[in-house]
């Protein structure tokens, strides 16, 4: 069975949400078929501890406006990889370094993605704006 409606609502919000904080390789998997315990990953990376706490920071409040309030928060001491567990997804927030060598993509690379590559350029259309003014 395909990820819930649901998760793909907030795996997208969660998107939008790292996107507009400047995120990089932001993907979202639906996980659905390989784990019992949540429909999707969302990933997403920073180049500084300081983005990826803002990344997180970010993630979290639009997902508050969508009712949803995270079950855990791991990693967020040391801002190099939070998790924020949300339920219906999972969100992976992890300095660049650390998402090249931890590689999620790779280890997950059968599961189909969900698609945010609109959010992800309009996001880039906006920050290309903002540069250009």
């Amino acid at each position: 069975m395909p990820a819930s409606d649901l998760a793909v609502h907030l795996a997208r919000a969660a998107a939008r949400a790292a996107a507009e904080k400047l995120a990089d390789e932001i993907v979202a998997l639906d996980v659905s078929e390989q784990l019992v315990i949540t429909d999707a990953f969302v990933l997403a990376s920073g180049s500084s501890e300081r983005q990826v706490s803002a990344i997180v920071d970010a993630v979290e409040e639009a997902l508050r406006k969508e009712g949803q309030k995270p079950l855990r928060r791991e990693g967020e001491r040391d801002a190099r990889w939070v998790l924020l567990d949300f339920a219906e997804i999972v969100v992976h927030v992890q300095h660049a370094e650390d998402r090249e060598y931890y590689s999620l993509e790779r280890l997950w690379r059968d599961c189909p993605a969900i698609d945010v590559s609109d959010i992800v350029a309009e996001s880039a259309n906006g920050a290309d704006a903002g540069v250009a003014r």
